[in-house]
């Protein structure tokens, strides 16, 4: 029983860690901004990546409602390029506050909001920041 406890453990954080990706497709992008996308770290997991372009979506509408706060997707960006699933606009989705990044700037001009495709939310920075 302790073995297979153990395993599930253990696959459950490499599913979790495999739900980030970098297909390439952001070899043309500008260096700057691909480079800032790269940098980026959780908030509340330093040593964990945002993430990347494939699992950034603009989110430029943020408001707060009964202590929590929400984005709202605003992104009218083709999806397959970017190699990530369809969220149509409109999609409002929760921000745990743990996730909000405020301590750096953001060059895209936009609220971007970085998810798996099971809408685990990673991070969401503001649009402009420090």
């Amino acid at each position: 029983m302790k073995r297979i406890i153990l395993f599930l453990g253990i696959f459950g954080c490499s599913v979790t860690a495999l739900g980030a990706r970098d297909l390439g497709q952001w070899e043309n992008a500008d260096p700057a901004i691909r480079q800032w996308y790269q940098s980026l770290m959780q908030p509340d997991a330093p040593s964990a990546s945002c993430c990347g372009e494939a699992d950034a979506y603009w989110a430029d509408e943020i408001h707060v409602r009964d202590g929590k706060t929400y984005v709202r997707i605003t992104d009218d960006r083709p999806d397959e390029p970017l190699g990530r699933p369809h969220v149509k606009n409109g999609t409002e989705i929760e921000i745990p506050h743990y996730k909000l990044k405020w301590d750096q700037s953001n060059p895209t001009g936009h609220g971007v909001v970085f998810m798996n495709r099971n809408g685990h939310v990673f991070c969401y920075v503001q649009p402009g920041g420090v």
